[in-house]
């Protein structure tokens, strides 16, 4: 079987677009997630058990409930029960924000409770606000622990965003079954694709070590 090479380099263009989509796709998604995050960890923290249950049960259901099928469910049900109509696009950026809204919030709260109970109480005897409590104390602190946690987390979005292909989000695999669909080089529009995901996640892989390692050093 003879791999051509000539057929990528012919549909450059469309690969490249769905790189940009994948970027955009991951941008957008770890923004909303971020968001989120914050709002569950900081339901999470809460002291009496009713403010925190919202956030116990958010975190339950977008932690277990499959990608897959929750991309499904937004793009397919959702707008049956809404009674108004998502793009796939969308859809597929609600679902991955709403799992890394769940990851994310959880690896804050870790990060903010494994904090030293010390730091805070010297936060208090010098008279900080809360503000200022949290700002240049509790979340430099908490966001050096979570680091690794948070960048590793960022691979496992990267290549969830494949997974919208299946709602034909035109993501970098999406492309890729569409030019193989057009050219019967399955093979050779796979690979790269692969290879791309290789080259880009092994690096960022190779960063929440270093960095895992400079924590334990610390």
């Amino acid at each position: 079987m003879n791999f051509d090479w000539s057929i990528l380099a012919a549909h450059l263009d469309l690969l490249a677009l769905g790189a940009l989509n994948t970027f955009l796709i991951l941008l957008l998604a770890l923004f909303f997630g971020v968001v989120i995050g914050a709002l569950v960890c900081a339901g999470n923290l809460q002291t009496r058990r009713l403010l925190r249950l919202p956030s116990r049960i958010y975190t339950h259901i977008f932690r277990t409930v499959p990608e897959m099928a929750l991309i499904f469910w937004i793009y397919l049900s959702l707008p049956l029960i809404l009674g108004t109509s998502f793009s796939a696009f969308a859809s597929g950026i609600l679902a991955l924000s709403l799992v890394a809204g769940a990851f994310l919030g959880e690896i804050f709260r870790a990060g903010i409770v494994a904090m030293p109970a010390g730091q805070v109480d010297a936060a208090n005897a010098l008279g900080l606000g809360f503000v200022a409590r949290w700002v240049k104390v509790i979340l430099p602190q908490a966001l050096r622990t979570v680091l690794p946690a948070i960048v590793n987390f960022i691979t496992e979005l990267l290549k969830m965003t494949s997974l919208l292909a299946a709602i034909t989000v035109g993501e970098l695999a999406y492309q890729a079954y569409i030019l193989g669909s057009q050219t019967f080089k399955y093979n050779e529009f796979f690979t790269s694709v692969a290879i791309a995901y290789f080259v880009l996640i092994f690096p960022v892989s190779l960063l929440a070590r270093r960095l895992e390692r400079r924590g334990g050093a610390a």
